[in-house]
């Protein structure tokens, strides 16, 4: 997720609240939950923490942006970005920042280029 702030200091307050309210509202099927994250009330949906990068420059927002675009595809949700409904993606090629049919499954030298880890 890429979020514009006022200030470093707004992103915990900002995410402790999507996460909230986004585990309040969801309906958890039974899925095996750690003693832990019992008691801490998780519903496994989230990782326990967060990373926070500022973006530097418009090279940085666009490596990051192919990475979130990518990441269903890392995933095996998907072969394709535009396949993905959860997504911005489709925004993006309207806007012309990709064809519609950047990063399929098998554009394995846009794939290497994209591996973060």
């Amino acid at each position: 997720m890429i979020i514009k702030v006022d200030s470093i200091s707004d992103y915990p307050k900002i995410i402790y609240s999507m996460k909230y309210y986004f585990s309040k509202h969801i309906k958890v099927e039974k899925i095996s939950l750690s003693e832990s994250k019992i008691k801490k009330g998780e519903k496994c949906v989230w990782q326990r923490r967060y990373w926070e990068h500022t973006i530097r420059n418009e090279q940085d927002f666009n490596r990051h942006l192919d990475y979130i675009h990518y990441n269903p595809i890392k995933h095996n949700l998907v072969k394709s970005s535009k396949d993905y409904k959860y997504t911005t993606f489709q925004k993006f090629v309207k806007l012309g920042f990709y064809e519609e049919n950047w990063c399929n499954f098998e554009d394995k030298n846009k794939i290497a280029d994209l591996d973060f880890e």
